[in-house]
């Protein structure tokens, strides 16, 4: 198949980007609504976990990694996207729905003079935490849809016969995974939750051929 008939046949799959519409407006209605979450999340874990500002960064690369993987699946890879779309989107659906049904939220979060440091990081971070309220935390959607990617790109032909582009998918999936709980944005139980999520579709999805 050349690259024109390959273009032809991803362009109808991009409607599904659709979805980003429904879930932006779905999320920070919860954020508005719930104020007062039922459900506290939180860990001894968490009690051990130091907080760095300076895992922001990787927090915020989810931004790339996702725009990065969709991209190239899209174009590249149809089959891989579609699988992508599926289990990402039904899984951030999901968590949407337990967000609902049992409103929860955090109480980790450090206030900027208990830290007293003052960088790039900490500004960054404080811009989050006040567009974003620690509410509708479990289970984590950044660490799930940072496993769903991971998951389409390493099982995609991109990165067949290429060990390396593996484990950057992965590395960089456990770094965003690691950057929740260590800016305070998660609970470890939040990041176990998101990732079980996303994996309970590795048997269905991601079985091997002839299963």
């Amino acid at each position: 198949m050349n690259r024109k008939q390959l273009r032809a046949q991803c362009r109808p799959h991009l409607w599904f980007q659709l979805y980003w519409v429904v879930y932006l407006i779905w999320f920070f209605w919860l954020d508005l609504t719930i104020t007062d979450p039922k459900y506290i999340i939180h860990s001894r874990i968490d009690d051990r976990i130091p907080f760095n500002e300076w895992f922001i960064f990787p927090y915020c690369s989810w931004f790339l990694l996702l725009a990065g993987v969709t991209a190239l699946l899209w174009w590249c890879d149809t089959q891989s996207y579609d699988k992508l779309c599926l289990t990402m989107f039904s899984g951030m659906t999901f968590c949407l729905i337990l967000y609902m049904l049992l409103p929860n939220g955090l109480k980790l979060r450090p206030t900027a003079e208990a830290i007293g440091r003052s960088n790039i990081a900490m500004s960054i971070l404080q811009l989050i935490w006040k567009a974003d309220a620690s509410v509708n935390v479990c289970p984590s959607i950044h660490c799930q849809s940072s496993a769903c990617m991971a998951l389409a790109f390493t099982n995609s032909r991109l990165a067949k016969d290429r060990p390396a582009l593996k484990v950057l998918a992965w590395v960089w999936a456990a770094l965003i995974c690691a950057s929740t709980v260590f800016t305070k944005q998660h609970s470890i139980i939040d990041v176990v939750c998101g990732l079980a999520v996303a994996f309970v579709w590795v048997p269905v999805v991601y079985r091997p051929a002839g299963k």
